[in-house]
């Protein structure tokens, strides 16, 4: 009975997660009480992802991935690349491919991410390449620099932690380099030498900003029943002579670039996308008849008052206390006097009914400020304002005491006894003791979306092994591959996690896939460390969709992609991936290695 009951339990959960209907903590929420409410579990068990010592140290690397970036570490990354570009993408690229992943191998995949975005465009800008041949890259790079380490990605501490907690020997802190760097490599070389073909020539519309906006600003403007342009195509429109730029022209939800609209008529409820001085877009306004569109100041719609407030755009990150709350309820007019024109949303320009929008990670708010709004934006943390980088480098010395403290908690992890989350522990403490960070930015670092899906998931796993739901799935999966090599079963391992990876998201999936490898490995009498890799790397090496891995979600928006550029893009490198673990892996950790 318990295990039809915990059936029950996992579909729900995993509909939730897929769907998000409700948020990720309220799924948690409602799965450790169903839990303790159907007996499977006692309530120390149900709340046991909570202290569960994955759980710690992963909000421990939060902290210190934090630290690094408020001293400034990876502003010497972004100037080595700039001076290094010299004028070639490929040039670029392979900079890219050296600097990302040595930074993710040892720092959380996302504030790297958040931290370049700015940076590839403005590169993008001075070589005169389109952004959307360089962000899936960049997230790509990330991935496959966290793949190189015990603590590059939540993933693997989190499969280590599982395994030790179950009486294994768990994992060393470069047990996954020699694999990591044959990732990193194939995944380099295909970048090389098939990305440009398989993504987009697309751009999006913060790559197309002027950095210069305090001479010529950007606004929308709407084609009315009055207006003289009804009909016409942009490119008679927007010539060289008529001192304005066409961005992008907005028809419906679709996002139409300039350069694909030169054929199209215009139609009413059209929004075009210009930029322009003042006086010459003012002119533009009375002669054509157009007017400016409706903006969201919190709870009302008005007209857009000024043209001489920037326009930008803001990217809801992953674990943004933004995300599940809708445009009205935020308030930026009032906090930050940050006006909200649109939403886009997987390629698609939303731009009625915006205050009613719930909004989710990865969407795009079009919005308009003055510069000292779209700072106070940014400060939130909750979106990455899209924009040139101006920061100033940080000081040398908070910066080398933040390296100096995250090469002491990698070399105490994995040259001394002490575990880990003890060693990520004391950092935390060295950071926030010699002030690289305070207390406030190190509670805002923390994502309580990923804790909160540990706290729901760990438990869930125990009620798998402890129900016996464990052992009868892989009992199941034994009678289908009775004459099946180990070998094969651990390829079947890979794919399985890959692609529940990609529609729910790698703590999950390792999760709750991690008893099942466990109770296969005792059934079949081999070591389960192999088919544990498979779960790390399958879990972790997530390119198919922006929703898989989160380092996706944040270029979607400055890259303009849709969602089947990461298909196009993302299948073939999973395969290569999926070849390499199904070949590599029984040799790096063979099936028959003692068990310790």
């Amino acid at each position: 009975m318990q295990i039809y009951i915990l059936t029950f339990i996992l579909v729900a959960v995993m509909v939730l997660f897929i769907t998000r209907w409700v948020s990720i903590e309220v799924t948690a929420i409602l799965t450790i009480t169903a839990l303790v409410a159907t007996g499977l579990l006692n309530v120390n068990e149900a709340l046991s992802g909570f202290s569960n010592p994955a759980t710690i140290t992963i909000i421990c690397m939060f902290v210190l991935s934090e630290g690094l970036m408020r001293t400034g570490t990876l502003d010497w990354v972004a100037e080595a690349l700039k001076k290094q570009c010299k004028g070639s993408t490929t040039r670029f690229m392979l900079f890219m491919a050296l600097t990302v992943p040595l930074a993710s191998a040892f720092m959380n995949n996302t504030p790297v991410v958040v931290m370049m975005v700015p940076v590839v465009l403005a590169i993008s800008r001075d070589l005169g390449a389109k952004p959307s041949k360089l962000l899936i890259p960049l997230s790509y790079f990330a991935i496959l620099g966290g793949s190189c380490t015990l603590i590059g990605t939540n993933t693997n501490i989190l499969v280590d932690q599982l395994y030790r907690d179950t009486g294994g020997t768990g994992f060393h802190m470069f047990d996954f380099t020699p694999l990591g760097l044959t990732y990193l490599v194939a995944g380099v070389l295909f970048v090389l030498l098939f990305i440009k073909t398989l993504l987009p020539d697309r751009t999006s519309l913060s790559a197309l900003i002027s950095r210069h906006r305090t001479a010529r600003f950007v606004t929308e403007v709407c084609i009315t029943e009055q207006s003289l342009l009804l009909g016409q195509t942009p490119v008679g429109i927007f010539t060289k002579d008529s001192g304005l730029r066409l961005i992008e022209m907005v028809r419906g939800e679709t996002v139409i670039m300039a350069q694909d609209a030169k054929e199209y008529k215009l139609e009413l409820d059209d929004a075009l996308i210009i930029e322009g001085n003042p006086k010459v877009l003012g002119d533009f306004l009375a002669s054509a008849k157009v007017a400016l569109p409706s903006v969201v100041e919190d709870d009302q719609v008005v007209p857009m008052h000024s043209m001489e407030l920037m326009m930008g755009e803001a990217v809801v990150l992953p674990g943004s206390p933004f995300v599940g709350r809708s445009v009205s309820t935020l308030q930026l007019n009032r906090r930050f006097g940050v006006k909200v024109l649109a939403v886009q949303r997987r390629g698609l320009h939303h731009r009625y009914h915006v205050r009613e929008m719930i909004l989710k990670p990865g969407d795009v708010l079009l919005v308009q400020a003055s510069e000292e709004g779209f700072l106070s934006l940014r400060d939130t943390e909750a979106v990455l304002v899209v924009e040139a980088p101006n920061r100033a480098i940080a000081s040398k010395k908070p910066a080398m005491i933040a390296i100096a403290t995250m090469l002491g908690v990698v070399l105490t992890a994995a040259f001394t006894p002490v575990p880990l989350v003890l060693a990520a522990l004391m950092g935390c403490a060295v950071m926030l003791g010699l002030r690289c960070l305070n207390v406030e930015e190190a509670m805002r670092s923390i994502e309580t979306t990923v804790i909160f899906l540990l706290a729901g998931t760990i438990p869930l796993g125990h009620a798998m092994e402890k129900s016996g739901f464990a052992e009868e799935i892989s009992g199941f999966m034994l009678h289908y591959l009775q004459d099946a090599s180990p070998m094969v079963i651990l390829s079947v391992f890979y794919l399985f996690t890959s692609i529940a990876t990609e529609l729910l998201s790698n703590k999950a999936t390792a999760v709750l896939v991690m008893p099942i490898a466990l109770s296969m490995a005792s059934h079949l009498g081999i070591d389960p460390k192999p088919l544990l890799m498979a779960i790390c790397y399958g879990a972790s090496a997530s390119f198919m969709t922006p929703i898989g891995y989160a380092t996706n979600t944040i270029v979607m928006g400055p890259g303009g992609y849709k969602f089947s550029d990461y298909l196009r893009a993302g299948i073939p490198l999973n395969l290569v991936m999926w070849v390499l673990a199904t070949l590599l892996i029984p040799v790096l950790w063979p099936f028959t290695a003692a068990q310790g």
